[in-house]
């Protein structure tokens, strides 16, 4: 879908070939910004013709995102999207493959050009603490900004949990008519201090309040809706129109999703990528099973140097809730994938009760869970299912809607966890 300019990418691939590793590292900030004015211009400034939405937060940036679109579309408004669960010009949709949520700067500029040309007039952007980084939002006029939570996440990209809180804010420095709060943020106050024309908050008495309902899982759901609620209403949107909206919504892609093919037992794939979002999850799963139902997880981590740290809290937390946990690849990059899932594995001798910390220390034994390690992901899920009997939940995380698995070499290939559990449940 995506074809840079190919002057401009021919140049751009040769200056890195050409300029010294250390030398290109160091002018970095320089080049993105650059790169970032210069997609801006080739394409004429197009998100000056719309009213961007900017959504950032560590969790439930993709599901609020999808929401926003929605409700948008069911008020009859022309409107675009960019996240992880996709991309959407008006009817038009189609998968997110890049493996990153943001484009970088010339693409999502190239798409900002065609939503404008294709009528849009309202465009919904997942804003990553990444992209920030890297200046993929420099040159979007932002018209609001929405911030959904705040948890520890990419701590060894951004060097410190501090730096990647100021990677937030400075999409609410940028944006100076609308921001959009969770008010039950314990770090609301640090996002309120930046100057804007409005503020809106929300939380969880809003829930309380209007009484809504959903079949969308866990309370953290009930939080993406009320952003989403909190953005339609600004722009004008009836409650009427957006409860018809949300009433369509019966699940969201690799969010939460249960794969129903006739099987005696449910089957849930969640993109679940942090400590915090896997203990939701799992604890929300863990509630909703039949007296004798047994949980059983499929789980991995990423690889590639990402945040190494959440990986025996990854075990930490599986131990806790699961009753059989299959340890198996994700995205391991360059990464040994065994080595991988060894310090998940080390997370199983920690205490289960402990909250999650990067410096978690040992404090004593658990009983010890039953689990294998199965490197095919594949044969993990197989395994999985094999085993799951009437009553079980097999809950298979890390990957969510994603359609392709990132390995050595810088390839990737062709995977979705929910058409392997379709096709092994045939």
């Amino acid at each position: 879908m995506f074809r840079e300019n190919k002057v401009l990418e021919k140049l751009l691939n040769f200056g890195r070939r050409i300029i010294p590793k250390k030398f290109f590292k160091a002018g970095q900030p320089v080049y993105h910004w650059g790169l970032a004015w210069a997609g801006a211009l080739i394409y004429g400034f197009p998100s000056r013709s719309m009213k961007v939405v900017g959504v950032t937060g560590t969790k439930g940036k993709s599901t609020t995102v999808f929401l926003i679109a929605k409700i948008f579309e069911e008020a009859g408004l022309p409107v675009a999207m960019i996240g992880s669960l996709g991309y959407k010009i008006k009817e038009k949709e189609w998968p997110n493959t890049l493996k990153m949520t943001m484009p970088g700067r010339l693409k999502i500029q190239q798409f900002l050009y065609r939503a404008k040309n294709a009528g849009c007039k309202y465009v919904v952007l997942e804003i990553t603490s990444e992209g920030i980084k890297q200046k993929r939002h420099l040159g979007i006029k932002f018209d609001s900004a929405v911030l959904t939570n705040i948890y520890k996440e990419h701590i060894e990209n951004h060097g410190s949990f501090e730096n990647y809180v100021r990677a937030k804010e400075r999409l609410f420095k940028k944006t100076k008519l609308t921001h959009i709060l969770n008010e039950d943020e314990p770090l609301l106050e640090r996002f309120k201090k930046f100057k804007s024309n409005k503020k809106i908050l929300y939380g969880w008495h809003d829930w309380e309040k209007l009484g809504l309902s959903t079949e969308l899982k866990g309370d953290f759901n009930k939080y993406n809706i009320l952003a989403a609620i909190a953005v339609a209403e600004n722009y004008g949107i009836s409650l009427d129109v957006i409860k018809k909206a949300l009433a369509k919504v019966h699940l969201i892609p690799g969010r939460m999703e249960f794969v129903d093919a006739g099987q005696p037992f449910k089957v849930v794939v969640d993109y679940a990528h942090t400590p915090d979002s896997l203990d939701m999850v799992y604890d929300t799963l863990k509630k909703d099973l039949s007296p004798n139902g047994r949980l059983i997880c499929v789980l991995g981590a990423a690889g590639g140097g990402r945040d190494k740290w959440k990986r025996p809290e990854f075990g930490r937390i599986a131990a806790k809730y699961c009753d059989e946990i299959v340890l198996t690849n994700e995205d391991p990059y360059d990464e040994n994938p065994l080595e991988i899932v060894k310090q998940i594995e080390s997370g199983f001798s920690k205490n289960p009760n402990d909250p999650p910390t990067p410096r978690l220390q040992r404090a004593g034994k658990i009983q010890m869970t039953k689990y294998e390690k199965i490197l095919d992901r594949k044969e993990a899920i197989k395994k999985a299912l094999t085993s799951a009997k009437e009553g079980d939940t097999v809950v298979i995380t890390g990957k969510g809607s994603e359609t392709s698995m990132a390995v050595a070499g810088g390839q990737k290939i062709s995977w979705s966890d929910k058409e392997v559990v379709e096709e092994l449940l045939k």
